[in-house]
């Protein structure tokens, strides 16, 4: 049993919109609606959308029902950070053997990235979707000072969806919440199984196009990758 948790409950402050970005409209249709389309169409078998507590009724109805997302099992509530709505998504998902974790917001993921993403999970254990960066990365000081330049072919930019096999991750995610203190600077899935756990986190070429959204400028970059062709 394969089950994704896709994550639709940010606030998208940085959209500089009225409307939550994942329902803002990507080419007639909801944003989240692209993004649930490509986990209707991949090899999972169930999905579990966590979004804002006010929202899951327009989710229900609006969303899983009207575009027959068959494979949405449940619409639940997230939490106040986004490591929170993770927590609330991995124990709705009780039960099955491999979880994937993906971000609402990244609309132009594939069916074929999300089973790569599947597959990695089965094979190591633990995988994220990435590609490796194109520019050249500085690390700075705390001065602003350049203090290292890491060899460009082994810097990735981490994406969704991040796999893992769900004992795993669901361990790591218990012992997050475990102290409080644990919880400071976490930024993706990957990174509370690193600091919780000594496993290893397999890297998996997803693809440039699957974007996150995130300003509005991204939304311009999405409608036209879309008119490139079907992502899905």
């Amino acid at each position: 049993m394969v089950t994704a948790i896709v994550l639709a409950a940010g606030q998208g402050r940085r959209m500089q919109s009225t409307v939550q970005k994942q329902f803002l409209l990507l080419k007639g249709r909801p944003l989240i609606a692209h993004t649930l389309e490509a986990f209707q169409k991949s090899a999972v078998d169930e999905v579990i959308l966590v979004t804002g507590e006010e929202e899951i009724p327009y989710c229900r109805n609006e969303i899983v029902e009207e575009y027959g997302f068959s494979k949405v099992k449940a619409v639940i509530a997230g939490g106040r950070e986004r490591y929170h709505s993770v927590y609330e998504g991995l124990k709705a998902a009780e039960g099955c053997s491999e979880v994937l974790i993906h971000d609402g917001a990244r609309p132009l993921v594939t069916p074929q990235i999300i089973d790569d993403a599947a597959a990695g999970a089965r094979l190591y254990g633990a995988c994220v979707i990435g590609m490796p960066v194109k520019d050249t990365i500085k690390l700075s000081d705390a001065d602003g000072f350049v203090a290292d330049t890491p060899k460009r072919h082994l810097v990735w930019q981490i994406q969704t969806p991040q796999a893992f096999c769900y004992a795993w991750i669901r361990q790591a995610y218990d012992k997050l919440f475990s102290k409080e203190e644990y919880q400071k600077n976490i930024t993706d899935d990957a990174m509370v199984l690193e600091t919780m756990t000594n496993r290893r986190i397999r890297l998996i070429e997803g693809s440039y196009s699957n974007i996150k959204v995130t300003t509005p400028e991204d939304m311009i970059i999405a409608e036209a990758l879309l008119a490139l062709g079907t992502m899905h």
